[in-house]
């Protein structure tokens, strides 16, 4: 599986991509009203005569940006040779014409523009001290993506997909002050393409000591999916969470058994395992162990053939 398509919706708003043919505010009486959608500022990125930044200056001329609730960053010029970092700068420097801003998408670049494992990325955190008041962060794609350890008192949702996520970036995260966080995403990925993560990395998440308010924990798309099921199995998060979703990665028979047979589940109102290479039999000690507590169960193959030899996480190049 792949990124094929753009996002439909953001921080619980429809994108919206700025258009081309805006040059200014006369323009403005064909654009949606500022705080009703998610702003995606993108660019042809191998073939525009318009820098990224130059669109984004369009936009702030042209678009009411103190209302505007959430941005979406797509892609920049020359995405393959060049790093974010002129993107990042313009953004920083806007700081003050987005005071409403509360969602932010660093990345939404898809397939026929970059593999994930290739879209560069660098520091992201700055973005978070840029805004103090934002809710959700998302950003796509782990070459050269840093994430050092950051305190965010109003950040609600915390996502990073990447086909593999340096061991550095989760131990940043692990060890961020997040007091508000609720939903944490993370898309480890493989070894091939840079994810090095190891049990002892995830350690300060699964204890639960440092995001005292998560409820969705998410650590999937993982090639040691096997191995995170075993460390949830008594991980005392896990306890107070609604959601655990661990799917997308090379979830085998081990990894279910060993969450079946550590703490209780019955708890969670839902247990993502979709994409997976369980068996008949599994999927059906799942359904009869958690069904009848009320847990949601997401079995889907995600077109996995079980029985196959090899065997790939959902999203890795």
């Amino acid at each position: 599986m792949s990124i094929g398509n753009h996002l439909e919706e953001f921080h619980g708003l429809p994108a919206f991509d700025f258009p081309d043919s805006v040059r200014g505010p006369e323009d403005a009486a064909q654009l949606p009203a500022p705080e009703s959608v998610a702003w995606r500022v993108m660019v042809e990125c191998y073939a525009s005569e318009e820098e990224w930044e130059e669109a984004f200056a369009r936009f702030l001329a042209a678009v009411d940006t103190t209302r505007v609730r959430a941005l979406i960053v797509g892609a920049w010029n020359d995405l393959w040779d060049i790093g974010p970092s002129d993107v990042l700068a313009a953004l920083v420097a806007a700081r003050d014409r987005l005071p409403a801003l509360r969602g932010l998408f660093f990345g939404d670049i898809v397939r026929e523009e970059s593999d994930i494992a290739y879209i560069p990325q660098g520091t992201v955190t700055p973005l978070l001290n840029t805004f103090p008041e934002l809710e959700e962060f998302a950003v796509r794609g782990g070459s050269d993506l840093e994430f050092p350890a950051v305190r965010h008192a109003r950040l609600r949702r915390l996502t990073i997909e990447t086909g593999g996520m340096p061991a550095t970036v989760v131990r940043g995260v692990a060890a961020s002050d997040l007091p508000a966080l609720e939903h944490l995403d993370l898309w480890l990925g493989t070894s091939e393409y840079g994810g090095d993560t190891e049990m002892a990395d995830l350690a300060p998440i699964l204890a639960g000591t440092r995001l005292p308010a998560l409820r969705h924990l998410a650590l999937r798309n993982s090639e040691i999916q096997d191995e995170i099921c075993a460390g949830l199995a008594s991980a005392p998060v896990v306890a107070r969470l609604d959601v655990l979703d661990v799917s997308m990665g090379v979830l085998t028979d081990d990894g279910a058994t060993a969450l079946l047979t550590g703490q209780p589940l019955t708890h969670l109102q839902v247990l993502d395992m979709h994409h997976n290479y369980l068996s008949e039999a599994m999927c059906g000690r799942l359904r009869e162990s958690l069904e009848p507590a009320g847990v949601r169960l997401d079995l889907d193959l995600d077109d996995v053939d079980p029985n196959n030899a090899a065997r790939f996480v959902a999203v890795g190049e």
